[in-house]
């Protein structure tokens, strides 16, 4: 999840850097993307739909030798972060484009439902990987990271910041969870080997549902699903997902007001917007 945390957000980013006016930016942060890209697939097979979690466990062991490719490449980009933010920070083009730019309040955000690193950069220390945690990221030393903004809010520039700095831990904590694997990250399970592999039921009896939220790259995304019985074989009755941009991208249309039409691509930019999403 880490993994392709760091991958998404370079993706971002390097989209960002076009939209201001930085071109340079596009081929670094798809430079080390790969890195992630590359351990990602090594697990799953694919470089976008990875079909390696299950309901109780993976579906294999980390590959031989996967534990050391990681840690090499983590400890390479925690290095190579220093140069984005130095191609960034120092950029007086960037800094005029973002700083001032596109104020976002917390109290807004959160009364219009605004999560993930968006409503962090306001200053709301809020991340449900700590608020409410699953997984093992209880079992890990991390703090999510909050901006101080100004007294007017969030501006671009902070929103930018507080990717940068999830990039960052997320890399360290990928760095300690291979650390913490029991048994050492280099101990390989056979396919079907019960450390990694439990049998979940496939259908769920009709009437019966469950829901969960999760902490994506783009914020909180809420998961709901509803059995079907036998009569429907493994197809529920229903499946419902509720993605963080249904409710920023509304949101980010009431942060332009006020701008000029140059800020437009800054301020919306900023945001991680994906409409894609917004319709789920």
């Amino acid at each position: 999840m880490e993994l392709q945390r760091i991958a998404y957000h370079l993706m971002w980013l390097g989209a960002y850097g076009p939209d201001i006016g930085n071109l340079s930016v596009l081929v670094w942060c798809l430079r080390e993307r790969e890195l992630m890209m590359d351990l990602l697939q090594e697990l799953g097979g694919s470089r976008m739909h990875y079909n390696f979690p299950r309901i109780g466990g993976v579906k294999r062991d980390l590959p031989h030798g996967f534990a050391q490719r990681a840690r090499a490449k983590e400890s390479l980009f925690l290095n190579r972060i220093q140069e984005y933010e130095a191609l960034f920070d120092e950029s007086t083009i960037f800094l005029i484009r973002t700083q001032g730019v596109g104020y976002s309040k917390a109290e807004d955000m959160v009364n219009h439902g605004v999560t993930g690193p968006n409503l962090r950069a306001g200053g709301v220390n809020y991340d449900v990987r700590t608020s409410h945690p699953y997984s093992v990221y209880s079992e890990l030393d991390w703090e999510a990271p909050v901006e101080r903004p100004s007294v007017k809010g969030a501006d671009c520039y902070d929103r930018y910041r507080i990717r940068v700095e999830e990039m960052r831990i997320s890399a360290m904590m990928v760095l300690e969870a291979l650390d913490k694997i029991p048994r050492g990250a280099d101990t390989y399970h056979e396919p079907g080997d019960p450390a990694i592999l439990a049998k979940a039921p496939s259908r769920a009896k009709e009437g019966t549902s469950g829901s969960h939220h999760f902490e994506d790259s783009r914020g909180e995304s809420l998961f709901y699903i509803a059995g079907g019985g036998d009569a429907r074989g493994k197809n529920p009755y229903r499946v419902s997902i509720r993605s963080p941009m249904f409710l920023t991208i509304p949101y980010a249309s009431k942060c332009m007001v006020g701008y000029k039409v140059a800020d437009i691509p800054a301020i919306m930019g900023s945001f991680d917007p994906c409409i894609g999403e917004t319709d789920r």
